[in-house]
């Protein structure tokens, strides 16, 4: 089997010459399209990596005058026991290796040392044990009765809460002496580990899920409503806001920063789209933003508010009901069927403006309810475009109304007072708390979690919301370190 590196690097082209330099237009310019390299050809023997290091933890080396053949078996079987403690996620039995070593034999029969040691690491990939988080409920448990889970399989759930991967080999020695009992060696490994690179993983799954940043590579603005818009607008909307939210875990700010930070991370394309000057290059850096700024905090990136607009215009629905549902928990009801779409215009053939199509919601009695709420919220973000661009005038050409309203009547006007209304509440940081609850778990909120939620929301506040403090109340919370039986 051969080994080989394809690599190719594209970077955008902005001018072939300095900037201000008169050139004439015959003269023709060269510059640096593309650079691909490949390799190696043809080599005799796999090539060294970290990933094949941390594999073959030994080689079979000759002893006592025999050969290296007879020598293999022991090198496998401790190559084998380290690779199952790692995809196994605890100390492994005679019981776990053997099915491994069975299958090494067959492979090294067939192709040698190596062979088997990829055949055998092929059956551990395919193990239920490897695939799935196994909780065992302890032996002659009652139905139904919450009990506390082992410190190995705490580190598992810690280890997929931050990391989206297994536990390393310092949180397993940890775990194994039975230490994570002791909250304070707990929160010490969340520092560390919140700390590591391997973190990137929980802002990227994490904020995908809660703000819907995973919808982001399936929408598709119409290109003649959006002309702007491409496919490096799109990963760098995403882009801003995955350093944005892991700037604000890794230096432990306030979780309402994510609402009204002073500042946010652009590129040259971004900053060309926000009308922020001075950005230039395709590298990202941290910009500071003007106390009155549009785009400080979540609701003034692209990203959002692109995945909460349709593809050929705003929808103040789809914004509050995002708002709604990820930022103050209280999600609405799922529409009625059958509802007819909004008409663009009155009965005189006026084209009408985006609130005065809302209003047809509020018109019918069936569904005022629900959009009496929603339908202001969203509402207030209007200034921007479908794609996130600033304007002063809507869809119909009249100018942008975007004065809204909080569900308790509070009245505010534009994305600031939207922004200073959620920062007001206290339903922001509950909801993050749920949301991130949800997403270590694995599973929807039940109502005997709501203590739980209500004893972060507490210790987080004590500590001026610092997104540490509501990483480290879900790791020390009842939900995450206890389990039910099954009945």
């Amino acid at each position: 089997r051969t080994a080989a590196l394809e690599e190719t690097v594209r970077l955008p082209f902005l001018r072939p010459y300095p900037a201000g330099v008169n050139i004439p237009e015959t003269r023709p310019g060269a510059y640096l399209r593309t650079v691909e390299i490949s390799g190696p050809h043809g080599p005799s023997a796999p090539g060294d990596s970290p990933s094949r290091e941390r594999v073959f933890v030994c080689r079979p080396s000759r002893q006592d005058s025999q050969p290296i053949e007879a020598n293999e078996g022991g090198c496998a079987r401790k190559i084998l026991s380290t690779l199952a403690q790692r995809a196994y996620r605890r100390p492994v039995t005679e019981k776990d290796i053997q099915p491994l070593l069975s299958f090494y034999l067959e492979g090294r029969n067939q192709g040698g040392f190596d062979a088997g040691i990829e055949r055998a690491l092929r059956r551990l990939l395919v193990s239920p044990e490897f695939l799935f988080r196994v909780e065992r409920d302890p032996a002659r448990s009652a139905p139904k009765t919450a009990y506390r889970i082992s410190g190995l399989e705490l580190a598992s759930r810690l280890s997929f809460f931050l990391w989206s991967s297994i536990p390393d080999d310092e949180l397993l020695e940890v775990a194994s002496k039975g230490q994570l009992s002791s909250p304070a060696v707990l929160a010490k490994q969340v520092r560390r580990m919140v700390s590591d690179r391997r973190a990137e993983a929980f802002v990227k799954n994490f904020a995908g899920q809660w703000l819907f940043l995973r919808n982001l590579p399936a929408t598709g603005p119409v290109q003649s409503i959006f002309p702007d818009f491409d496919e490096g607008l799109r990963q760098a909307f995403q882009r801003e806001t995955e350093l944005f939210f892991d700037s604000i875990v890794r230096e432990d700010r306030s979780a309402l920063d994510l609402l009204d930070a002073d500042y946010t991370f652009l590129n040259e394309r971004l900053a060309r789209h926000y009308e922020i000057p001075n950005v230039m290059g395709s590298h990202f850096r941290r910009v500071a933003l003007p106390k009155d700024s549009v785009r400080s905090g979540l609701l003034g990136h692209g990203s959002i508010l692109t995945v909460t607009s349709y593809p050929d215009r705003t929808s103040p629905v789809v914004r509050g009901k995002w708002i709604l549902e990820n930022l103050l928990g209280t999600p609405p009801p799922p529409p009625l069927p059958n509802v007819p779409p909004l008409k663009p215009t009155n009965e005189a053939g006026t084209v009408l403006s985006m609130r005065g199509r809302m209003a047809q919601h509020r018109a019918n009695p069936v569904c005022a309810s629900c959009h009496a709420i929603m339908d202001p919220l969203g509402l207030s973000l209007e200034n921007f475009d479908g794609v996130g661009k600033w304007r002063t005038l809507g869809e119909s050409g009249a100018p942008v109304d975007a004065s809204g309203a909080y569900p308790d009547g509070t009245k505010f006007s534009g994305p600031a007072g939207l922004k200073q209304a959620l920062v007001q509440s206290d339903r922001f940081v509950t909801t993050l708390t749920e949301k991130m609850l949800t997403y270590a778990l694995g599973r929807g909120l039940e109502y005997y979690d709501g203590p739980a939620v209500r004893a972060i929301v507490r210790e987080a506040a004590r500590k001026d919301y610092q997104f540490s403090s509501f990483i480290l109340g879900v790791v020390q919370s009842t939900p995450f370190q206890m389990r039910m039986t099954h009945e």
